[in-house]
């Protein structure tokens, strides 16, 4: 078994065409087979609550087709049968193909703290939310008959959530998002298509196999520990894998010049003659989703700022890198002042060893086209960061 060598820059050009940015955005209107070619190449869609921008989900769509129609991406991830959502990388929607796939994950659930209280201070309390699911679902929590009250804020869930959140991990439940973003449960049956729920659940390591596998084409080229995160496996389970699937053929083990740790490589991964992509992309987005290998990769730093008190701050509250030819040149923090129907670019940051001439022009076609797909009738840049005035003088 043979080790290949490959440059860094011949990795990051390797990653950007496996995350789909090797090809020009589209051109007219946007339709479901674009959606599902997006999802080929990223393999899910992380979901977050944070809305000061734009939900998540949404972004990677926008970064790689260019302005869509958010509403027929709704109907395509919550009534097409194609997709279903679970603990993924995070929460996530993913194709519905690997349903099986990810039941070895439902059925190694275990309770946590506050359902283990449930199951002991009220006994039959989560059998009983199935049971109003199988018969009235979908459903809210709001829709149950006896949720309870919540016991603070953020994550202070109501004991009825608390139960249909064990029901959802563990499989007995599935759901999908409500247009405020809550989820509605269900049982699978009516939700995952027959054929896909009839299929033998996959055990741990037919699961690892096949998610190592895909996570291998989704960022082309990784390390154990990139291949691994994908979708959130066990590191030391998966390393013994990683070098099974290699001995078969299935991966190719690679070295890539300047990084620590030897990597592997997708077969079908293809290496463009040069780096591509334009896109503003979100702190949630598949090709950003490992700071160490996204730091490693690109020699950009990145942290998300969500939880860190203002003051201390560095760059700003939802900060989203700008990629340019390859290259991760800037970030911006965006707000969408949907009130004002403003995009608000709170500060403006360019990177180290680039140049605000070569960045301002496609960044500034890149906000007004991200205003204009919010329904945002103008672009304000704060002067914050040191940026933002080229970006002013570009907006004036």
């Amino acid at each position: 078994m043979k080790t290949r060598t490959m440059t860094n820059d011949q990795a990051r050009r390797i990653a950007l065409a496996a995350q789909g940015f090797a090809r020009p955005r589209p051109i007219g209107r946007i339709d479901v087979r674009h959606f599902r070619r997006v999802l080929n190449h990223v393999g899910l869609l992380q979901l977050d609550s944070v809305n000061v921008l734009e939900r998540s989900h949404y972004l990677p769509m926008f970064s790689r087709l260019g302005p869509y129609d958010r509403a027929a991406l709704d109907r395509w991830t919550t009534s097409s049968g194609e997709i279903f959502e679970y603990w993924g990388h995070e929460a996530s929607l993913i194709p519905v193909d690997r349903y099986s796939t990810f039941r070895f994950r439902m059925g190694e659930m275990k309770p946590w703290g506050s359902v283990r209280r449930l199951l002991d201070e009220r006994p039959g309390y989560i059998e009983n939310i199935l049971e109003q699911v199988a018969i009235r679902g979908p459903l809210t929590v709001a829709d149950l008959d006896d949720a309870g009250e919540r016991g603070g804020p953020w994550w202070g869930y109501a004991p009825g959530k608390h139960a249909l959140e064990w029901l959802f991990a563990s499989g007995r439940v599935t759901a999908y998002r409500s247009p405020t973003f809550g989820r509605r449960y269900d049982l699978p049956q009516r939700v995952v298509p027959a054929a896909v729920i009839a299929e033998s659940p996959s055990d741990q390591t037919e699961a690892y196999r096949t998610l190592l596998v895909d996570a291998a084409r989704h960022h082309g080229v990784g390390t154990v520990a990139d291949l691994a995160d994908y979708h959130r496996l066990h590191k030391p389970t998966a390393r013994p894998i990683l070098e099974d699937l290699a001995v078969e053929g299935a991966l190719v083990p690679v070295a890539v010049a300047g990084w620590r740790h030897s990597a592997y490589l997708h077969p079908d991964a293809v290496i463009p003659r040069r780096a591509t992509g334009t896109a503003l992309l979100s702190p949630f987005d598949s090709l950003v989703w490992n700071r160490d290998r996204v730091e490693r990769m690109f020699g950009f730093r990145y942290r998300i700022e969500i939880y860190v008190p203002k003051p201390q701050r560095q760059y700003g509250y939802y900060v989203l890198p700008f990629l340019l030819d390859g290259d991760l040149v800037a970030r911006v923090d965006l707000k969408a002042d949907r009130k004002g129907r403003r995009l608000l670019v709170q500060t403006a940051h360019l990177e180290p060893g680039h140049e605000a001439s070569r960045v301002v022009p496609p960044l500034t076609k890149e906000l007004r086209a991200m205003a204009a797909w919010l329904g945002l009738d103008e672009v304000v840049i704060v002067d914050r960061g040191d940026l933002a005035s080229s970006l002013r003088i570009a907006e004036v």
